[in-house]
């Protein structure tokens, strides 16, 4: 293409997207994509320019510096590839992004003033944990098409069904009846018996009589404490009395790459999405063996479940999977002074059964994800992994084994997968405002909970501790391809806007029951150790 046109399309391309280039910068970048053929180009300045987008920028005006960058960023990503195909990401290594509602995007946290995570966080900290839930929650529910009021309304009666969301403050200026309002906030419990609604411009007394007599006006869903919720109702003499309860809309996680791009929010070495990779899409499906395998509550100071291991790994031994997921409690009884050798004794037994079979020992990976219980420092989540000095032993024998942190991510080709090793059916039956009515039904309840609200524990700080500079390893956003919930709770699968959930349940209590997951076609078998 000759240069003044070239030069002529890179300026107005980076004007749509409200950039400016330098005249030394414009100059490289002419040079550098002087060679590439028209059909490509405008996918490579795309490429480029939100290569450009996620540096930091003082200003709109982009230096030589900035592009020379991107331009590198680019052309490496297509070695990057083998790098990954399987990551195993732990919660404190997860990126951190905040939403700026001025620019209306994602902002990684060094183009922020907020200050690097700390385990020991300070008052801001606990402060815009739940602000940046709000704010999450608040971006994606004002993009759903019942909260977007048409641009231009052709008839009077084609904008009834739009809703529009209110802020505490709004309410709390009126002294006359406000009627048929919907609010986004928080349920909290300020006082005894007495619940509020919480958003960052105030708080209002809520009244739950009406909805609570009439089952129909609670949408589906478990409504905890500190979870966020779209109350509609009228407000009078400083109450808020409320007709119904809704969760915040989930959003697909295509919606949310269609607005913010190619945005790595998961983590792991790539510095864009994997969504995006066609050559990750191509090994994913031609990969037809890919095999997964979860178990919970892996006792292994019980002979019998290690009796069970073993004959899982001798039926595997023909065809290993690709990885097998542990997660604790590693120990059935996991208290007293030997507890630490113990559970040492146990990780070199399990490490003596999988040496037995060398095809699984040379071909599968094995992940170790702690529970509630194993040794380490408290309930307070994410947990660190297991202690280097209990599993340096079993590193030694078993080389293609990981130990990670509570919660963990996992990104296998394209696809993004969330493991969380906590009892949370139980904590959030027992923190309900009200319990839903149909029992039968609490795992989807529950799934639909937690994608919602964009969290793994929407649960008071009390009940479920959280660091709080680190509640963002948390986050359930923007919605995974799996979630495994490894919960004592009953083994179920469930789907929910294309996010698969599943719950492996209790290894030993559910009759040595597991879940195997098939990458390739995004299947999942329930599995179930029977016989000798």
């Amino acid at each position: 293409m000759e240069p003044e046109r070239l030069r002529r399309r890179l300026g107005s391309a980076f004007r749509l997207r409200g950039l400016l280039l330098r005249a030394d910068a414009l100059k490289y970048l002419t040079e550098a994509l002087q060679s590439v053929g028209e059909a490509e180009l405008d996918d490579i300045v795309e490429n480029v320019i939100d290569a450009v987008e996620k540096q930091p920028l003082s200003s709109n005006m982009i230096e030589q510096s900035t592009v020379e960058a991107a331009v590198q960023e680019c052309s490496q990503g297509s070695d990057e590839t083998i790098e990954n195909v399987f990551n195993i990401i732990g919660a404190f290594d997860i990126p951190r992004y905040i939403y700026n509602s001025e620019r209306k995007k994602f902002l990684p946290l060094s183009m922020t003033n907020f200050p690097v995570p700390s385990l020991l966080g300070t008052a801001r900290d606990k402060a815009e944990l739940f602000r940046e839930r709000y704010s999450l929650l608040q971006q994606r529910t004002h993009r759903h098409e019942l909260f977007t009021p048409a641009a231009v309304v052709a008839h009077p009666d084609d904008n009834t069904s739009k809703f529009q969301l209110k802020t505490i403050e709004t309410l709390l200026g009126n002294t006359a009846k406000v009627r048929e309002v919907i609010v986004l906030g928080m349920i909290t419990q300020l006082k005894e018996g007495k619940f509020f609604l919480e958003d960052p411009t105030g708080v209002v007394q809520l009244d739950l009589s009406k909805a609570i007599s009439f089952f129909c006006d609670f949408h589906s869903g478990l409504y905890t404490e500190s979870c966020f919720v779209l109350a509609e109702g009228w407000y009078e003499d400083d109450v808020f009395h409320v007709n119904a309860f809704g969760f915040p809309p989930i959003e697909p996680s295509a919606t949310t790459r269609a607005f913010y791009g190619n945005i790595n929010f998961f983590g792991g070495p790539s510095s864009a999405s994997v969504k995006s990779s066609a050559k990750l899409k191509q090994l994913e499906e031609e990969n037809e063996d890919a095999m997964f395998v979860f178990l919970s509550d892996v006792w292994l100071d019980q002979a019998e479940v290690l009796e069970k291991l073993h004959m899982m790994f001798s039926g595997y031994s023909s065809a290993p999977p690709t990885c097998f997921f542990f997660c604790g409690n590693f120990s059935s009884a996991p208290y007293g002074k030997n507890q630490i050798q113990s559970l040492k004794d146990s990780l070199k037994a399990l490490a003596d059964i999988i040496c037995e079979h060398p095809s699984i020992h040379k071909s599968s990976r094995f992940v170790f994800v702690p529970g509630p219980e194993d040794p380490g420092p408290g309930s307070i989540l994410p947990r660190p992994p297991l202690a280097e000095n209990i599993t340096e032993e079993f590193r030694q024998l078993v080389p293609f084994s990981v130990f990670t942190t509570n919660p963990c991510r996992i990104q296998y080709c394209t696809q993004e997968i969330i493991i969380f090793r906590e009892d949370l059916l139980n904590k959030m039956c027992r923190n309900c405002v009200r319990f839903p009515s149909s029992s039968m039904d609490i795992p989807n309840h529950f799934v639909k909970t937690v994608l919602s609200q964009g969290h793994l524990t929407p649960l008071p700080l009390y009940v479920s501790p959280v660091y709080w500079a680190y509640d963002y390893s948390l986050r359930v956003y923007p919605v995974p391809d799996m979630l495994v919930i490894a919960d004592k709770y009953d083994p179920f699968t469930v789907t929910n806007t294309d996010c698969l959930c599943i719950n492996p349940g209790s290894f030993p209590r559910s009759g040595f029951s597991f879940k195997v997951f098939y990458p390739s076609n995004k299947t999942v078998e329930d599995s179930k150790l029977q016989g000798l």
